[in-house]
């Protein structure tokens, strides 16, 4: 019988707070107008996945180094979506929202101490 797949990727926090920020994404951008279905919301939705979805690639790639470079592609998508949020707040799309302030403040101290522990 062969051993279970270990998917390292699950038990991480940056990984964990990463979907909840993507189902978020996901609600927040279903009231959203119509019109900016293909805009907008396509952008915010692709930016909150990119993150866990790298941050899976980086975990399943094995090494140190392909980790820490997934691990940034993940900040940079993080960066977008922070950047797409306040366009949005500012478009009168959704309201601001502290909650989802913090937890992407927390992502980014996440995925820098991923980072840094995978350097040293």
């Amino acid at each position: 019988m062969e051993p279970p797949v270990i998917r390292g990727h699950r038990d991480l926090a940056a990984w964990q707070e990463s979907m909840a920020l993507a189902k978020t994404i996901y609600e927040i951008t279903s009231g959203f107008p119509a019109d900016e279905r293909f805009g907008l919301v396509s952008q915010m939705r692709r930016c909150a996945v990119s993150v866990p979805s790298n941050i899976a690639e980086g975990a399943g790639r094995g090494g140190k180094k392909e980790f820490s470079h997934f691990l940034s592609v993940a900040r940079g998508s993080l960066s977008e979506l922070e950047t797409q949020i306040t366009l949005a707040t500012e478009l009168g799309f959704m309201k601001a929202d502290e909650n989802l302030t913090a937890l992407i403040s927390r992502l980014f101290k996440l995925l820098h101490g991923l980072q840094r522990k995978l350097q040293s």
